[in-house]
């Protein structure tokens, strides 16, 4: 049975990718001060942008508009893999930690694939 989507609250993608924004935030407390404007910032905001693309998706008027936010926050996914592998390759993220975040990122990343292409059906219709 579907259950009902009233808010962009209520999506699990967006639920799992608020928790994702916390642990990246508190993963990147620890890397060096130098990178503060750098990776860190970088990372927050790749790691913030993926829930508020959903949020604002959600919250748009047409099928089309929110399938467009959805391949926004999925453009912050590749963004966000990519700089927690530079940061495991220079020292800043353990590998254990990286590949906690890389899994939950994956796990993102296939749900709003899975939402993109549903989005893309509707739209059809």
């Amino acid at each position: 049975m579907d259950r009902v989507v009233k808010s962009y609250r209520d999506l699990e993608v967006w639920q799992k990718s608020v928790v994702l924004t916390k642990a990246v935030y508190q993963a990147t407390g620890s890397f060096p001060t130098q990178e503060k404007f750098g990776l860190v910032n970088q990372m927050r905001r790749a790691a913030v942008s993926i829930p508020s693309n959903i949020a604002e998706g959600h919250a748009r008027s047409s099928t089309l508009e929110y399938k467009r936010f959805i391949s926004i926050a999925m453009g912050s996914v590749a963004e966000l893999d990519t700089q927690m592998i530079i940061s495991a390759d220079l020292g800043f993220l353990d590998e254990s930690a990286r590949d906690d975040l890389l899994q939950q990122l994956n796990d993102i990343g296939r749900m709003l694939r899975g939402l993109h292409q549903a989005l893309s059906r509707r739209a059809k219709i």
